[in-house]
């Protein structure tokens, strides 16, 4: 152990540079061997499940409101049939400082598990794009022999089969991908219109399928490596608790290749035979040997590589699996601490505050205010009066028609109307309210009241303001 962790701790220049690039700083493209394993499988069959609820959303209807839209450009965005606004801009703040903080709790606790199995870059990248190679380009040992061809008939043949099927694919993703920013409906009728009439739709899909081709044929694992910000957030928050692929060293440690019938322990050395499977599987060209890394997005490829060879050679798998490095030093097998189910708690309070915010918004925004300049007006001997405008904003995709009723205290209110016609989408009405109040109703020069919205016979929303009267004055 001790031999072992200590030529660990010498040899630290990969952390210098990363594997995708050599001395000279050009490209290094890898071809990593591919992975097969229960963990494989299992992130196998969810990505089946999210590239299904990926290719579905446009099509799925709640209320007769897509089920996820993000309109930047009308500053509309459907959430889960819910429809928000740019006036509810405080709810999204409010939602990226929760997604914010569940990222921060989420890595310390589980480290980048959100990057091996759900990730979009990963899932499109290692379980569509990347079978596509092995099934024309061949495993590892093929795609490098294939690299080094000269350019004979083979060569472009598979060259042009498989940039042909991926740019292909590219287009499909940027078609869903316009569909969650207008509807599939919108879309339908620039893909069947006269392409001349949406040369500004057909631009953007062209773009975006370059884009997406360009990082699933070219720029790859770079996305992870140098443009997203996660890989680099994720050394200021992993500690030693944290749980990721690890590669359990004091166990491993000192490696040595496998020999028939050898009592290993006997002659001090650990269960790694030095095999380099775990290397040769990884995406994104490290060896979890050397420890956490940058570069490790938890895609469990080496840990099925690593089982595979510990199978074979009658080890105990989990040389190489999901845990933190004070377990790993201690010889504890405990991934499930009081403290990373204090953190998951602390995650589903979060999600818990974020789906009730997404919900518990009201349907109207209503804003009533004294009219600037206005003093009350004398009624009568005992009733006064106050003018007020109000703006109403209606936040559903449906015409609406409200109505104002004052809540508190009781009084009077009168408005140009007896009700507020809104038609659907964001619709801004504005008006004025006339309230009158008995002399008795009223607390000193200012009144607090309260109005209410109605639809029908539906309270919606209310409002706060005062009234002004003469009682109290000097």
């Amino acid at each position: 152990m001790g031999q072992g962790a200590a030529a660990i701790e010498r040899d630290e220049s990969f952390r210098d540079s990363i594997g995708t690039l050599d001395e000279q700083g050009n490209r290094r493209f890898l071809y990593p061997k591919k992975p097969k394993g229960r963990y494989t499988n299992y992130r196998q069959y969810l990505s089946y499940v999210l590239l299904g609820l990926f290719f579905t959303g446009p099509f799925i209807k709640i209320d007769g409101q897509p089920f996820l839209m993000m309109n930047v450009l009308e500053r509309k965005f459907i959430i889960f049939g819910q429809i928000f606004w740019p006036e509810d801009f405080f709810l999204f703040v409010l939602a990226m400082i929760i997604g914010v903080i569940f990222i921060a709790v989420f890595t310390v606790a589980y480290g980048r598990l959100f990057c091996g199995w759900v990730c979009p870059q990963t899932i499109f990248m290692e379980h569509v794009f990347r079978r596509i190679e092995y099934w024309i380009d061949g495993d590892r040992g093929q795609q490098i022999r294939l690299r080094n061809m000269p350019w004979n008939a083979e060569k472009i043949r598979k060259r042009v089969l498989k940039n042909g099927i991926f740019y292909g694919i590219s287009f499909i993703i940027a078609n869903f991908f316009l569909m969650y920013l207008i509807t599939w409906e919108a879309w339908w009728e620039i893909v069947s219109d006269n392409p001349a009439n949406h040369l500004s739709g057909l631009t953007s899909i062209l773009v975006f399928s370059g884009v997406f081709f360009f990082v699933f044929a070219w720029f790859r694992e770079q996305v992870c490596l140098i443009v997203c910000p996660y890989g680099r957030l994720q050394g200021a928050m992993l500690d030693r608790n944290s749980i990721v692929i690890a590669y359990d060293y004091v166990r491993g440690e000192l490696r040595s290749k496998f020999r028939k019938k050898e009592d290993r322990q006997a002659v001090g050395k650990g269960d790694c035979i030095d095999c380099n499977q775990c290397v040769v599987v990884c995406p994104t060209g490290i060896d979890i040997r050397n420890g956490t890394q940058l570069e490790c997005i938890n895609c469990t490829a080496c840990m099925d590589a690593c089982d595979e060879v510990m199978d074979k050679t009658g080890f105990e798998r989990g040389l190489i699996r999901y845990d933190s490095e004070n377990n790993i030093a201690s010889g504890k097998k405990k991934i499930f601490t009081p403290r990373v189910i204090a953190y998951t708690g602390v995650l589903v309070v979060l999600m818990s505050v974020f789906v009730y915010l997404l919900f518990s918004r009201s349907e109207v925004e209503a804003i009533v205010l004294r009219m600037p300049g206005q003093l009350y007006q004398k009624v009568d001997e005992n009733t006064f009066s106050n003018v007020y405008n109000f703006k109403l904003i209606n936040k559903t995709a449906d015409d609406k028609n409200y109505t104002f009723k004052l809540l508190s205290p009781e009084g009077r209110l009168e408005t140009a109307g007896n009700a507020v016609i809104l038609t659907k989408g964001s619709d801004l009405s504005e008006g004025a309210l006339l309230i009158y109040l008995d002399k008795a109703r009223m607390q000193g020069n200012k009144t607090p009241i309260e109005i209410g919205v109605y639809e029908g016979d539906r309270l919606v929303d209310k409002v706060e303001t005062s009234f002004t009267g003469p009682i109290g004055k000097r």
